[in-house]
């Protein structure tokens, strides 16, 4: 009894922390979105933006509710899927940021300092403030986010975490999952070649205005988003061949569902980003580049994972509550 009620107020702490950290972020957006350029030297360029800081402002609206959802009782009775997908975008893109930004803060004392992180959804000419604002919050709401849905899934889904890959049930899909596990793999070896390439400093299928703001915080992302390239399929692939059986789900579920979840989010904000500050003076002449594929590849192969892994574990409550049907009888 203690250490449930242990384990709740630790889910409350938590996720109240989640909340907290994202109102800086909200009360930033709402005064952009309201008109007021705060910490902007460019108030037209935040004027282009309008539809993207809604966007954003969205996104974060929906951590709190997350948030909420894994402390208050009515979280435990909420549809699973409602719950994971948004999560499962949230742990990609807060969890890449708690990943990138201490490689980025590590680079400063061997390159200098004098760059400060670019936002993706924002123009540049942002005061400092505006990402010590940003990215701090972001780092404390990934820890506390994260933390309070670990603490809510080893509650909700205790049988999952604890069974073994081998546990995994053979089932009819189990052909078609190693396919479009397979297919995953191929794409992401791109998507991280592509990646490593720009980490390393290379500009092709970039587009020129990017190619002229690119900086160490893009480079230490690019190099992030090849890790999670290589880590999801990996993982991936581990489960549906079934390899290391008497190892427990936990750890590639969490580096498969991470990993996607990353390559899902960023490249779908990617994607956003780059249509809403790319400007094409003709549409005939917008024939897209290497990097909105690169993109587009990302979302593709987080996708894969998804279904496949959504497949396998929706056959195993299945097979599950079968066995219990006949242990019953």
């Amino acid at each position: 009894m203690t250490t449930r009620t242990s384990g709740s107020t630790a889910q409350g702490v938590a996720a109240a922390l989640a909340v907290a950290a994202t109102l800086p972020y909200l009360t930033l957006k709402l005064l952009w979105l309201t008109g007021h350029p705060v910490g902007a030297d460019d108030p037209a360029a935040l004027d282009k933006l309008w539809l993207v800081n809604l966007l954003t402002f969205g996104m974060d609206a929906i951590a709190v509710v997350l948030a909420l959802a894994f402390a208050r009782p009515w979280g435990r009775r909420a549809p699973a899927g409602l719950l994971a997908f948004p999560m499962w975008v949230a742990t990609g893109l807060l969890g890449t940021i708690l990943v990138a930004l201490p490689l980025y803060l590590l680079t400063v004392p061997l390159f200098g300092t004098g760059e400060a992180p670019k936002q993706d959804d924002g123009p540049s000419g942002l005061g400092d403030w505006v990402f010590a604002v940003v990215y701090g919050g972001f780092s404390v709401q990934g820890i506390a986010l994260i933390t309070a849905f670990l603490l809510y899934a080893r509650r909700r889904w205790v049988g999952l975490l604890r069974s073994r890959i081998g546990e995994l049930p053979d089932s009819p899909t189990l052909t078609v999952q190693r396919a479009l596990a397979c297919v995953a793999a191929l794409l992401a070896l791109g998507v991280a070649a592509a990646r490593i390439y720009w980490a390393a400093g290379g500009t092709t299928g970039l587009p020129l205005q990017w190619v002229e703001e690119r900086g160490r915080s893009m480079a230490v992302l690019d190099g992030t988003t090849a890790v999670m390239a290589v880590a999801a399929p990996a993982a991936l692939l581990l489960l549906v061949f079934r390899r290391l059986p008497g190892r427990r789900l936990r750890v590639p579920l969490a580096t498969a569902w991470t990993a996607s979840g990353s390559l899902f989010g960023w490249g779908a904000w990617q994607l956003v980003a780059f249509a809403a500050t790319t400007e094409v003076p003709e549409a005939r002449k917008a024939v897209p580049g290497l990097l909105p594929m690169v993109e587009a590849l990302q979302v593709v192969v987080g996708l894969l994972v998804l279904v496949v892994g959504a497949v396998a574990l929706v056959e195993r409550a299945a097979a599950r509550r079968s066995a219990d049907v006949e242990s019953a009888r």
